[in-house]
């Protein structure tokens, strides 16, 4: 008994002590308000949302193919729907329009979306458009009292070790305020993602913060939280958030046009090996080597030749092919782009305009064989991870291409054992019709060589 009236009495002592110590905390010190991010946060937190996507799944009832359970339980053998929810963020980036970027793995596939306001508001949301690419989607809601999060007047000011927030709504919890400093700029290389050029962060960036907004201390838009780095799912630190000028080159793109139109400076490279730098006379530098370039390509007009060694583009150092690549399908289509490329231990500054790349080739404008075919490029999550080839985005029943046996889905790899990159150098293939047409094609995990008649 006595130690429970000591145990009493010291919780009683601990909660007085501290109820105390709130009561004393200053408001200001020499005169000097204690610093909160609160006022900031105030004028934030009303543009950033909680995106609902709802996804509509046709499956199959196992039992419904049984002959026995379809006959005695009346199971047709009909698909059954299964709807999936997920919950993210997003930002409000133009109240007048009621336009909203997310990211697009948060609304990917969604067949009902809507947005929930900070002041409790639940609309019903319109899909405008979306880049897998770049994971930036944006999405419309109705116009009224919304607020929009404010933008920088000069993004590229962003530093590292600058101090950063995150507003989103991690595992459904409801709008949720995370701070901490930038710990990189520029970050790529990550797997299953494509064009890349992240803020890194170690604000914690949870599962539902997906699409929400990063800002810095006056309150201004700086990224789109993306991505965490994490072996076990859960933040160790490293988020990652795409820059905001990137978010609105896409937002600017997905209005006018439905879609983004990247260009190519129409080369294929490789990186510098040690015995390549030896050979070339590099010493310690590091690039992009060129090994093929296209045919009046921006490249070609530039004066690129094979051999050549790309080590900067639009001002941006080049170390690798990867990066070459990244930072190509990152800029602006139509616009002058300066290149530095180093040949026989000469620095050559060359200046060319990147055109827009090939977005689909009809089987019937390549090879009568191949009428019926669609052909597209591949993901760029794709080639990411070392993909070449072409996709066939679809074939019309009973036309010469699904007579030849190609399906949807299919990768094309090679014609007549030659190699194809991508839809340019397929068409390159197949300018002068060949007597004989055999593709290499991939399908799942098999490739195979399929005589076209």
């Amino acid at each position: 008994m006595l130690t429970r009236r000591l145990t009493y009495a010291v919780a009683a002592a601990c909660l007085l002590a501290s109820s105390l110590l709130h009561a004393a905390l200053p408001s200001a010190v020499d005169g000097q308000p204690i610093p909160s991010l609160a006022p900031m946060l105030e004028s934030v937190t009303p543009a950033v949302v909680n995106v609902n996507s709802k996804t509509v799944e046709r499956v199959r009832n196992p039992l419904a193919e049984d002959p026995f359970f379809r006959q005695f339980f009346g199971l047709g053998n009909v698909p059954q729907e299964r709807v999936k929810q997920s919950l993210g963020s997003g930002v409000v980036i133009d109240a007048a329009e009621g336009l909203v970027l997310t990211n697009n793995h948060v609304i990917e596939g969604a067949t009902e979306l809507s947005v929930t306001l900070s002041d409790g508001r639940t609309l019903a949301a319109e899909f405008v458009g979306a880049d897998p690419d770049t994971d930036v989607a944006l999405i419309r809601i109705p116009s009224e009292g919304l607020t929009a999060v404010p933008l920088p007047r000069d993004a590229s000011h962003l530093r590292v070790g600058d101090f950063v927030v995150a507003v989103g709504n991690p595992f459904g919890l409801g709008q949720t305020v995370t701070s901490g400093i930038v710990s990189a700029l520029g970050r790529s290389g990550l797997q299953g993602l494509g064009y890349q050029n992240f803020i890194q962060t170690d604000a914690s960036i949870n599962p539902g913060n997906s699409g929400g907004a990063l800002v810095n201390l006056r309150g201004e838009l700086v990224g789109i939280n993306s991505a965490i780095f994490s072996p076990s799912g859960g933040n160790v630190g490293i988020g990652f958030a795409i820059p905001v000028e990137l978010a609105q080159e896409v937002m600017r793109q997905l209005l006018a046009f439905g879609e983004v139109r990247r260009g190519s400076l129409g080369i294929q490279t490789q990186d510098v090996t040690p015995q390549l730098a030896e050979l070339l006379g590099l010493g310690q530098r590091r690039g992009a080597v060129v090994t093929r370039v296209q045919q009046d390509s921006p490249a070609d007009e530039a004066g690129l030749k094979p051999g050549d060694v790309i080590v900067k583009i639009a001002g941006k150092p080049v170390p690798d092919r990867l990066a070459l690549h990244n930072l190509e399908g990152l800029l602006p289509v139509d616009e002058a782009v300066a290149l530095v490329a180093l040949r026989e231990g000469r620095e050559l500054t060359l200046s060319t305009v990147l055109k827009a790349q090939l977005r689909q080739l009809g089987g019937a404008d390549l090879d009568p064989r191949l009428v019926g075919a669609r052909f597209v490029e591949l993901p760029e999550r794709v080639r990411q991870r070392g993909g070449e080839g072409v996709a066939l985005e679809a074939v019309e029943p009973g036309s010469r291409a699904a007579a030849n046996g190609l399906r949807a889905g299919d990768i094309i790899t090679a014609v007549n054992r030659r190699d194809v990159s991508d839809l340019a150098s397929l068409a390159a293939r197949l300018s002068q019709p060949p007597p004989q047409l055999v593709l290499t094609v991939v399908r799942g995990r098999q490739a195979v060589l399929a005589l076209m008649e």
